[in-house]
């Protein structure tokens, strides 16, 4: 089977299964326990399921995450069914780190749809995101309806929270270099390892976990997320300079616009005073940027964000095939690697 074959079995499971680990804990908290009327929760609960594409025609983002947390339990072995709850508790983990961000952003649009703060205001933002993190501890407390021991969801907990501490710490060197001059293209990746690769090297990892695999095998797994998630990043830091914003759906040049600190523009303020004091200045709005972009390609910085973006891709394929996944979801893991360092948004 293909990828796009094991996609079109897995995701209807998983959107079902996400639903329930929105919507159950939410109706049982929203109970009173004396018998007193539910208080009404509707506007909270629908700030959930808009972020999440359920509402007013909205799409609920590309689903890599839980993809691959699926496939990995597949190709390890294990059966995907059992990896669910875990495939939902990482979405829900990735969906409250994208809340607090357009806040902390100031991003008034995702998906082409106003942000959940834009809408109803910062400080319920707040509380949406909270219970979208809070949703995603309960999530794997459903392992046991499908068999999977105590001991192995008590794992699994641990490392979900190791995890969303590394987010942090990226979020906060994202947010602390918007405000430096000068960021090296090292100190660049290491936050990107963090705010971005960690999570979909912990989805890979989890699959794996609860299919039993191999300890070693578990640290291969790993390092496949980790890379591809790197590789993931660079492509998105590529598009933001130099994607089509017909496809994108976003107008082009747009991180050089918001004076976005991504790895072309790490590159270019590393080897040219002359673009470091032409980024400096602040963005005029309708302005043209493209000759910063200009500037970036003849520095080298986007056949330097190639290169890295394509390393990182051969990591992953390595860690991959030292895996020895089973068919057919190893075959499907190696199409969403390719599809991944290719896509145009």
């Amino acid at each position: 089977m293909s990828l796009a074959a094991l996609t079109s079995l897995y995701l209807p499971a998983f959107e079902a299964e996400l639903r329930q680990a929105v919507e159950t804990p939410l109706r049982r908290a929203g109970s009173h326990r004396d018998g007193a009327p539910a208080s009404d929760l509707s506007e909270y609960f629908e700030m959930l399921a808009y972020h999440l594409g359920w509402t007013d025609g909205g799409a609920g983002g590309k689903r890599i995450r839980p993809l691959l947390c699926l496939l990995s339990c597949a190709a390890a072995g294990g059966e995907w069914q059992q990896a669910l709850p875990l495939a939902a508790a990482v979405e829900l983990i990735h969906n409250f780190s994208l809340i607090h961000d357009d806040i902390q952003d100031n991003s008034p649009l995702r998906h082409g749809r106003p942000t959940v703060w834009a809408r109803w205001g910062a400080a319920q933002a707040i509380n949406a995101g909270d219970a979208m993190f809070t949703l995603a501890y309960l999530a794997p407390h459903r392992l046991a309806e499908r068999g999977v021991p105590a001991d192995v969801t008590l794992a699994t907990l641990a490392e979900l929270n190791h995890t969303c501490l590394e987010l942090t710490q990226g979020q906060y060197l994202d947010m602390a270099y918007e405000q430096r001059q000068r960021v090296t293209v090292a100190e660049y990746l290491a936050m990107i390892e963090k705010k971005t690769a960690v999570l979909i090297a912990a989805a890979a990892y989890l699959g794996a976990w609860v299919a039993g695999a191999r300890s070693d095998r578990l640290g291969d797994y790993y390092q496949f997320g980790l890379n591809l998630g790197l590789a993931f990043q660079l492509q998105d830091d590529l598009l933001g300079i130099w994607g089509d914003s017909v496809v994108t759906g976003k107008s082009a040049l747009s991180d050089l616009e918001a004076r976005k600190k991504s790895l072309p523009v790490v590159y270019g303020l590393e080897h040219s005073p002359e673009f470091g004091r032409a980024y400096a200045q602040r963005h005029v709005p309708g302005a043209s940027v493209a000759g910063l972009a200009a500037m970036l390609a003849d520095l080298g910085a986007r056949v330097e964000t190639e290169r890295r973006a394509q390393a990182a891709t051969v990591c992953a394929v390595e860690a991959l095939a030292r895996c020895r996944a089973a068919e057919p979801a190893g075959q499907a893991l190696r199409e969403l690697t390719s599809q991944l360092l290719q896509r145009v948004k």
